[in-house]
């Protein structure tokens, strides 16, 4: 009976071996198939890599030809003779005669006045153009958004005779640019696109490659463009084996195949007795079984929102003092101009513009100034009376309450706090639906306060408690953690910041020495305001008692940054900014980097050296928010401390954070933090320079200067004037700023220069004109 059971075991695999067989050149078809579509998407990449390189060389072709032309334009004889007297429209209109197939030229001075009343409808690529050929000296070029759509936009630095310096600006059409994109051949399902910035200008192949383009990216020299490229992912093949392994494995398999049915009636009759005890084994080995059990789907909580309630009688209009509600926020001091009454009418108004904008619950979080439970209690009562909800984060600085109303999803927060003035102030900081509040929507609260337009909710909305410091906390240090260890010394100048600043930076690695970490709304060791020099001197002695790698010191409400080397040596905000830009440009490239008027003449030039597109902008933290926003901006800064990193963060100013991205830059570096930050350009230059104004009107004082230097008597001959804020004048060897402080009566200075003497000429031309409109009022330079 055993002969005849193995007889049949034969002929039974004998039969089975073509279905084995053709198992196996299925097998072996998807080997092969895998291995050729690998070979096509190989061959793909080269071929896009080929054709990425041609068009990089035509485009730069192309670029240098324009700029060519251009300085040839600037040669012409017609055209230098309308420069030499003063007649911008001459000289446009000579360019454009001569120059055939040119769209618009125009000369513009070099103060931008026109371009910085309006940037928006201006163009802020063609502003950035212009600021770049100034910047640089020299032609420039980028493609800007102007004639109804995009052209190729060229500048160049002119003298207008008796005018002082000038750029002159002339649009193309585009296709004098990308032509040598026509001529490329890349193949269908790949992409290949001209890029500037995060837009993409001409694209070619399948757009859906689009965000993944820039691996393959290469820049166009002399411009602020590059060509990106993309292939679609190379599938590995089963197994995860490539191209040549997949199909050494289908031959094989195919191989096999083969034999099995060639040799298919050649099968033993029997099998040896070994392998039948082997088989016999088989034939009685255990059976595995496997049950799933699916785990119940988690019960979700659905939200329920109150209808609205019906519109209440107006609330009757209080005396409130005007002066308190300023260009970026609400401040005052307490007991004269804040009481916990004003805090909760200013509560009732930000909570009727909430609602009007469908917003219910609203974030409060106060620093550590002694005013500020009573004024944050006052708050909630004004925000509830209007019906909203109130989520309060108690003691907390400005940035975390900023993060919390992202964390819980709010959008809408408000900070109680003084910021860095002085114990006896305190004041609001708002954010409705994202956006921080200034100017006219500031002074729209006061409005609806005086006028009694105000809601007042049927029933006094929520309130509860929450503590978010331990989410901001590990939400940084999940994103930013040091590649070594670096020593710091953290002086919070017994603000806010201290409760949260050192875990922070022991969370991302850093070893911290606490200084005046502990709140004290009196600020009893020096003013909480990193960015006076006076303030950081006991930082400075701390940081070299223990031999620290870095200082960094924060403001009242932990929103503002200043940083001292290990050798003692203060790192102004504008070269920290240098810093910041570099890094976040290298991962976005052609990205918009914002500063303020106060910042060195240096940054520009930075910001465009490390492909990005600089704007100079009003002071403010407000202002620059709103700024970042319309721009789509990556990163912005001020002089005064201020740091806002949308990349990786949320937009918002945030010294803690802007701390932590320092520390992972600069321990990155195999130099010193000191080697490091002495890399970044610096020049001769001040602190900030405060000049108090008597009669409370430095507003007035600024308009008289700035109609000074638009006069035919312009004394600041040869500089280039720019009035976004205030009267800034920049010469080829420095510059001069003053402006009208936004919070407190007092004129704004700063001055730098190339060297000592250039800052001494600079500084006396100012004093020259500030000396006969302040009177005796002393200048402190």
């Amino acid at each position: 009976m055993s002969g005849i059971g193995e007889g049949q075991r034969g002929r039974s695999l004998g039969r089975s071996a073509p279905l084995l067989g053709v198992l196996l050149v299925l097998l072996a078809g998807w080997f092969g198939w895998s291995a050729v579509q690998q070979w096509r998407q190989e061959a793909n990449g080269q071929a896009l890599e080929a054709a990425r390189d041609q068009a990089v060389q035509g485009l730069q072709e192309a670029a240098a030809g324009q700029l060519k032309q251009l300085q040839q334009q600037l040669k012409n004889e017609r055209v230098q003779q309308a420069l030499q007297a003063g007649d911008a429209a001459a000289a446009a209109l000579a360019v454009r005669e001569s120059w055939t197939g040119v769209e618009h030229a125009e000369v513009l001075t070099a103060d931008l006045a026109n371009a910085y009343a309006d940037p928006a409808t201006f163009g802020y690529a063609r502003l950035a153009l212009l600021e770049a050929a100034l910047a640089e000296t020299g032609p420039s070029l980028r493609v800007v958004r102007d004639g109804g759509g995009n052209r190729l936009g060229l500048a160049a630095p002119v003298p207008l005779g008796s005018l002082g310096p000038a750029v002159l600006y002339v649009r193309q059409p585009l296709l004098r640019l990308t032509s040598p994109l026509d001529q490329v051949s890349a193949p269908s399902a790949v992409f290949l696109g001209l890029r500037q910035g995060a837009h993409d200008l001409v694209a070619q192949g399948d757009a859906s490659l689009a965000e993944s383009a820039e691996a393959l990216a290469r820049p166009i020299p002399g411009t602020p463009l590059r060509l990106v490229a993309a292939v679609p992912n190379v599938e590995p093949g089963p197994l995860g084996l490539g191209s040549l392994a997949s199909a050494i494995v289908a031959l094989l398999l195919a191989f096999i195949a083969v034999l099995l049915v060639v040799g298919r009636g050649r099968l033993p009759k029997t099998l040896p007795l070994p392998r039948r005890a082997a088989v016999a084994e088989a034939d009685h080995g255990p059976t595995l079984s496997e049950s799933l059990q699916m785990a119940p789907p988690p019960v979700v909580e659905a939200s329920t929102t109150e209808g609205a309630p019906p519109p209440p009688p107006p609330v009757p209009a209080e005396e409130l003092a005007a002066g308190i509600f300023r260009a970026y926020d609400i401040r005052g001091v307490v007991g004269s101009q804040l009481t916990p009454k004003t805090a909760a009418l200013i509560g009732q108004a930000i909570g009727t513009v909430a609602l009007e904008q469908g917003l219910r619950e609203v974030v409060i979080g106060r620093d550590g100034r002694l005013s500020g439970p009573e004024l944050a209690a006052g708050l909630a009562e004004g925000l509830r009376r209007a019906g909203c909800a109130v989520i309060d984060i108690g003691l907390a600085p400005t940035p975390v309450v900023y993060y919390a109303a992202f964390h819980l999803r709010t959008g809408t927060c408000v900070a109680v706090t003084g910021s860095h003035n002085p114990p006896e102030y305190n004041g609001f900081k708002v954010v409705i639906g994202g956006e921080t509040l200034s100017g006219d929507a500031i002074t729209d609260l006061y409005q609806r306060i005086i006028e009694g337009r105000l809601v007042q909710a049927a029933e006094p909305g929520d309130y509860q408690q929450r503590d978010v410091s331990a989410d901001y906390i590990q939400r940084i240090a999940d994103d930013v953690q040091l590649d070594r260890p670096l020593k710091v010394v953290a002086d919070a100048g017994n603000g806010v910041a201290g409760a949260l600043a050192p875990q922070l930076l022991e969370a991302i690695g850093a070893e911290v020495i606490p200084l005046y970490c502990d709140v004290d709304g009196t600020f009893p060791n020096h003013h909480p305001d990193p960015s006076e020099p006076a303030n950081l001197e006991d930082l400075v002695q701390t940081v070299k008692r223990f031999g620290a790698d870095l200082g960094v010191a924060f403001d009242g409400d932990g929103d503002r940054l200043g940083v001292v080397t290990g050798e003692g040596r203060i790192i102004y905000a504008d070269r920290l900014l240098m810093l910041f830009a570099a890094d976040v440009l290298m991962r976005n490239p052609g990205a918009m980097v914002i500063y303020d008027v106060k910042c060195t003449g240096k940054l520009s030039d930075h910001v465009l050296r490390n492909g990005g597109s600089p704007l100079m902008w009003k002071t403010g933290h407000s202002l620059m928010k709103a700024k970042m926003r319309e721009t789509d901006a990556e990163l912005a800064g001020e002089m005064s401390g201020h740091f806002f990193f949308k990349e990786r963060w949320f937009g918002f100013d945030d010294g803690l954070y802007a701390a932590a991205r320092l520390l992972e830059i600069l321990a990155q570096r195999e130099e010193t933090p000191d080697e490091v930050l002495a890399e970044l350009p610096e020049m001769v230059a001040t602190p900030e320079l405060k000049v108090p104004v008597a009669d409370g009107t430095p507003h007035a004082l600024v308009a008289m200067l700035v109609a000074a230097a638009q006069s035919p008597d312009n004394p600041y001959v040869g500089g280039r004037l720019s009035i976004i804020d205030g009267l800034r004048v920049d010469f080829p060897d420095g510059w001069g700023l003053v402006r009208a402080s936004n919070t407190t009566p007092v004129l704004v200075l700063r001055f730098e220069g190339n060297d000592e003497a250039a800052l001494e000429r600079i500084q006396a031309l100012f004093r020259s004109q500030l000396q006969p409109v302040l009177g005796e009022t002393p200048l402190g330079f």
